[in-house]
């Protein structure tokens, strides 16, 4: 069994920032990919950031230049160090991450429960 568990939302002014924290634990034999996924009121889920084991980087283009992912391999942890937010920041943000629990297994993608970001003055 895998679990993520996020940390790290709150309430910031426009121009403020934050940092989010995911840590995944239990079964874990490979973790590769891990990101961070936003859902707004209304709308539909959408990728903010993605990292794979290597350190390759992908950003939604709403948010580049202002966030930054990052992790700790041997914590099995994800971060998304968020600068310059926005009112259009605010949602609810999901940690995600594709885990092998044995190596003859495929990778599975497991979501944590999600951490609300408001930005609002």
């Amino acid at each position: 069994q895998v679990q993520l568990v996020e940390s790290g939302g709150g309430l910031v002014q426009p121009g403020g920032s934050l940092r989010l924290s995911c840590a995944a634990s239990g079964s874990i034999f490979r973790n590769n990919a891990m990101g961070w996924y936003r859902q707004a009121p209304g709308k539909q889920r959408e990728l903010v950031a993605t990292i794979t084991s290597g350190g390759s980087t992908n950003y939604a283009d709403s948010v580049k230049g202002r966030f930054t992912i990052s992790r700790d391999n041997a914590k099995n942890t994800v971060y998304l160090q968020m600068n310059s937010l926005k009112p259009e920041d605010t949602a609810v943000y999901y940690c995600n991450a594709k885990i092998q629990v044995r190596h003859w297994t495929l990778e599975n993608q497991y979501w944590g429960q999600g951490t609300q970001v408001t930005v609002s003055s």
